[in-house]
Formats: structure tokens, sequence, C-alpha cells
């Protein structure tokens, strides 16, 4: 489309910015008219899928986990806020919603997922977990929180992006370590056989918790790197300690080597490991130092800043 441009001094292209409201000049830059009001529809939901091309300007997303793809209707309130026909209100609440239960299930896991800062495809694989436990019929009766919360624990570590319990804890509404542990083992024995090899949640690594510890402490890309490569050849060695701690406990070796030492407390906040549980496991990673932290970082470093692990 041409438009006349006052600064050109003819009629130019015109590109409109739907997002900021402006029509502006292609060839000088000119903002021509701002904040103008977009009239054209606004597409929700699409039908492409399946080779109907069908859009549907109004309603939500369409959810698959839900029978009636997540429409429902809502009894509204009449003039002056009453609530009209209560009769139907009542009935509405009695059952005139027979997904609402797992409704509010989906909405208390999409409100973890966010706190945990969680991407969706883990949000909608714990929807699909507690999606079958609402199948078979044995989420009655059940405290909601740490179903949920075990059902995203196992969908973090699925995807292979695990967290830690500690982590799920903090975002559960008051639910237990106890109490998620409980539910994510029911979880496994209600769905294993239905799932089979799609239950299976792999092997935690050291490695897995890593990059996202020390982008909690600020740590820069060559101290990364070296923690790493540190916990890789941490490998080699019969350490008996989980691997959140091992994580932890090479974290706080590698932050002794730099110029700036992080304190074990902020490590401890950023890993979720107890400071005793930190020192343990360093205790059992010390003597091995010299063999594990690559050639390459410790060649311009003095291993005796280490703290010995009495101190």
């Amino acid at each position: 489309m041409d438009t006349y441009c006052s600064d050109c001094k003819r009629n130019t292209e015109v590109v409109f910015d739907h997002a900021a409201g402006d029509t502006v000049c292609s060839e000088c830059g000119l903002v021509l008219e701002s904040r103008s009001i977009d009239e054209t529809s606004e597409w929700r939901t699409f039908a492409d899928e399946s080779g109907d091309h069908d859009p549907n300007r109004v309603g939500g997303p369409v959810n698959p986990l839900l029978g009636d793809a997540g429409l429902s209707t809502v009894i509204s309130k009449g003039p002056n806020g009453s609530n009209g026909d209560g009769s139907l209100a009542r009935l509405q609440n009695r059952g005139g919603d027979p997904d609402r239960a797992i409704v509010i299930a989906f909405k208390t896991i999409a409100n973890m997922a966010d706190r945990l800062s969680l991407v969706s495809t883990i949000r909608d694989r714990a929807s699909e977990i507690y999606k079958r436990l609402e199948d078979q019929k044995c989420t009655r009766g059940r405290n909601l929180d740490p179903l949920v919360a075990a059902c995203i624990y196992i969908a973090c570590r699925q995807e292979g992006k695990p967290r830690t319990v500690k982590e799920i804890c903090s975002i559960a509404n008051g639910a237990s370590k106890k109490e998620i542990g409980r539910a994510k083992e029911f979880i496994v024995k209600q769905l294993k056989v239905e799932m089979g090899e799609s239950m299976e949640m792999g092997t935690i690594h050291a490695g897995d918790y890593l990059r996202r510890f020390c982008s909690n402490l600020g740590m820069n890309h060559e101290e990364i790197k070296v923690v790493q490569e540190t916990v890789q050849k941490s490998e080699e060695f019969d350490i008996r300690r989980s691997p959140i701690s091992i994580a932890a406990a090479i974290i706080y070796m590698i932050t002794q080597l730099t110029d700036m030492r992080k304190p074990l407390r902020d490590i401890s906040i950023a890993t979720t490991v107890a400071e005793g549980t930190i020192k343990n496991a360093y205790k059992d990673l010390y003597p091995h130092a010299s063999k594990i932290i690559p050639e390459w970082y410790v060649k311009d470093k003095d291993l005796k800043n280490l703290c010995s692990p009495k101190a």
C-alpha cells in the first residue's frame, strides 16, 4: 500500500507494525501514524491439521486432554451482581462440569511449572501423566498438591531436565518431601504397566544439574566449562555420593580457585544441598582434585588454595 510521506514528499510504500500500531514509511522510516487500531480478525484456534481450514475467532485454545476439548458453560451473574436463577448455579456446582477436578489439576500444574520456569513440553507431559491417573480413577481421595508435584518431578526426569526434590518442594504449596516421594512411587506403580518403557525416568547424573546451578551462582562460561569437565572426570572414581551432592561439591571446589570465591552458604542455596552434605562430598573429592580438575585450568592455578576438608 502506498501513502504520501511528508519527508519524502511523495507516495511511498508503507509498513504496518501490528504490535505497536504504527504505520512506517519504508523509505525514510518516518512514523506516519501511531497507535492505530488493528481491525483485522484475531484468530484463536485453527483446524489446519485436520485438512479442513476452519479458523475460529472466539473461545480459548483447545485442550486435547479434556473430553470436551476445554469448552465449558458458565452461569453468569444477573444485574447488579445477583445470582439470577440460583438453581442453575447450584446445579452447575453440583456436577454440571464433569471435568472440573481435572481442570483445577491442570491449572495447578501450570502454576507450579511457571514458578519453576519450566518449558511447555514439561508442563504438557505432567498434565498427560495426571490425565492417565484420572482415567484409572485413582486420584480420588488423594491430596492434589503432592500428586501434582510428583507429576512435575517425573515429567522433568523424562524430558531430561531434572529438578531436585527440594526445588519441587519449594513450589508444592506446602507438600513435604516425604509426601511427594510417596506420590511419585504411587504414580510409577500405577502407570508402569500402562506406559511401559515410556514411564522410565532414566538415571540422574551430576551433569544434569550443573548448568542451572552455575547460572544461579553467576559463574562465567570458562568456570562452567571447567566444572562440567571436572564432573565428567570424577565419574571415573568410586565416589559414593548422590549426583546432586557431587555437583555442589565440585562447584565449591572450583570456586575456591577463582578470584571471586563463593561462600558455602550461597552454593548451598543455589544447589538446594545442605552445607554439611557439600562438606562431606568435598571431603571425598579432595584427594582426587589434581586428577579430576582439567590440566588446562590447573596449570596457572595453585591447588594449595583449596581448603582442607577438615576446615
